[in-house]
This record gives C-alpha cells, sequence and structure tokens, in this order.
C-alpha cells in the first residue's frame, strides 16, 4: 500500500501510434506501443510506471501472455505493481493486448 495525494486513474488504452493513428502488427509490438502511450499519460500527470499500484491487462488470447507478460516486465523496475490479465472475447480494432492502469502519487 502507499499513501498518496493523489490518484491517477488511465482507461484501457489500444496500441494505436497517436501520430500515424496505426497499429503496430504482433503482440511485442502492439503491447509496446500500449505501454508507451501509457507512459505518455503518466508523464502529463507527473507520474512513472514507479507510481503504477494495479494494472489491467486485456487479451484477445491467454496464449499471448507470455509475449505480452517479457515487454510488460521492461517498463517496471524493482516491485511490481499488482496486476490482473484476462482474455476477452473482443477487444476494439481488433487489436491483440489493451492495458489500463492506476497510479498514486
Amino acid at each position: 500500500t502507499r499513501s498518496s495525494d493523489l490518484l491517477v486513474f488511465i482507461s484501457g488504452h489500444l496500441p494505436i501510434n497517436p501520430a500515424t493513428g496505426e497499429m503496430p502488427e504482433g503482440v511485442s509490438a502492439q503491447t509496446e506501443q500500449s505501454l508507451k502511450n501509457l507512459e505518455a499519460i503518466l508523464n502529463e500527470a507527473g507520474c512513472t510506471f514507479e507510481n503504477v499500484v494495479k494494472s489491467t491487462c486485456y487479451l484477445a488470447d491467454m496464449s499471448y501472455f507470455g509475449e505480452m507478460n517479457a515487454v510488460y516486465g521492461k517498463y517496471f523496475k524493482g516491485d511490481y505493481p499488482a496486476r490482473a490479465a484476462f482474455a476477452v472475447k473482443e477487444l476494439p480494432k481488433k487489436a491483440l493486448v489493451e492495458i489500463e492502469m492506476i497510479a498514486a502519487k
């Protein structure tokens, strides 16, 4: 647990490149793009991935978990935040991954 004055709730983010509007191919590239999008929002709120206390990862198929997890793990140092991962029937725009986060500052 962490005492904080500010909680930042970031809704699920698809792996869409904000500069091009395109979505990369493959789970690793999509996870990377989703995390870059989330990082930009965290930074705008004065936070980093160190402030994340909870995340939820939605996958188009649980067979993608290992690939997603390998990329996800590169973004966190030390203690990982609480996380849940689910396979869902379908994600918007046929994405393979979507990630949401809660950060405490």
